[in-house]
């Protein structure tokens, strides 16, 4: 009888430990990420504290691998940046990126980030400082005012300002707030979002654009523009040392952005960006010419740029921006044979060193 007992545990045992080993293989096979290892020793230590001991296989697994964030892409020593850049176009583009052969524009980008990132970019994309050179190469009638200038999100004064204006970071992307009515936003809102600005270095926040990595933050106010209902004329002149190759205009808000593509003689292009296409033909601007001029002038030694302009209702031609890494290289184009054709336009130049952070 005591045989026939022990027997009976012998086998529960092992019928017990057989079930547990198959639930691991087949966790193991969805969960690649956890060392095999790891878990089957677990497993087999003790197999009655299956939850616990996957939890802490997955913390262990976790630590070992550091999260790619901000922080993270910040904190990396220089000679990391090109291993990660790979690894985050990858991740990004879904395409292996070959350093020693680009050929599309979005890998040549990836190339001129790392190695044409000069100190005139970094001045260049400094949204405050480039005033200064537009006013001087072009002229001061293409600048659009400042209104104030702040080095610290608490230094804003929005009794000082009109009732309208745009409120920008100068040492990013995308860090731009429309003030339609000061009187009836929320000005506490506004700073904060103005302090996160202040606390991010773009060079990593994007895939290492790093002509933005030594610029000093400040907080400006500029001059309002519009053509009408709060829309503005863009135009998007993509620039390869010192030629004007194609003029994106883009218009509408939101999700009713439209692009279309022309060449410099204003011929319709076939082809458009992420943002649907115009149906209708858009007029030749009158002042066409002298924007294309604007733009050879302004990009000219740069083996791309893309200079943005705004035309307003009585004509006047505003200077944006010179923007070096349009989306960090992550530009879809439809058909997506143009991301080869214009990266076939681009001469890649001479290597310059990696910039380190000094500020």
């Amino acid at each position: 009888m005591i045989l026939k007992f022990f027997l009976f545990l012998f086998i529960i045992f092992f019928l017990c430990k057989f079930i547990l080993l198959v639930n691991t293989k087949i966790f193991l096979k969805n969960k690649k990420y956890i060392d095999k290892c790891i878990i089957f020793d677990y497993f087999l230590i003790n197999p009655f504290n299956k939850v616990n001991k996957v939890k802490k296989a997955k913390k262990f697994k976790t630590a070992k691998k550091a999260k790619k964030d901000y922080n993270y892409y910040k904190n990396l020593p220089p000679e990391k940046y090109e291993t990660e850049l790979k690894i985050w176009y990858k991740k990004k583009k879904g395409k292996k990126l070959d350093l020693n052969n680009p050929k599309t524009l979005n890998e040549k980008i990836q190339w001129l980030k790392l190695y044409d990132s000069t100190p005139i970019k970094t001045l260049l994309a400094d949204k405050y400082l480039i005033k200064k050179y537009i006013k001087d190469i072009i002229g001061k009638k293409y600048v659009i005012p400042i209104l104030k200038v702040w080095d610290s999100y608490n230094q804003i004064n929005f009794n000082s300002l009109p009732n309208k204006f745009v409120l920008k970071a100068n040492h990013g992307s995308g860090m731009n707030i429309i003030i339609h009515n000061k009187n009836t936003v929320n000005i506490k809102k506004i700073k904060q979002i103005a302090k996160k600005w202040m606390n991010i270095n773009y060079a990593f926040k994007h895939g290492f654009e790093l002509h933005y990595m030594n610029i000093k933050p400040k907080i400006f106010a500029e001059k309002y523009y519009d053509n009408m209902e709060g829309d503005l004329f863009d135009y998007k002149l993509y620039c390869f040392d010192g030629r004007v190759e194609s003029i994106a205009f883009l218009s509408g808000k939101k999700k009713f952005r439209r692009i279309a593509f022309y060449d410099p003689q204003w011929k319709r292009l076939n082809y458009r960006d992420t943002y649907p296409a115009f149906k209708k033909e858009i007029p030749k601007p009158n002042k066409l010419n002298e924007m294309i001029e604007i733009s050879k002038k302004l990009s000219k030694g740069f083996a791309f740029v893309r200079i943005d302009l705004y035309i307003l209702n009585d004509g006047d031609i505003k200077f944006g921006e010179m923007t070096f890494t349009p989306d960090s290289g992550q530009l879809d184009f439809y058909p997506s044979k143009q991301n080869l054709i214009f990266g076939q336009m681009i001469k890649l130049p001479k290597k310059s060193p990696i910039p380190k952070k000094i500020i």
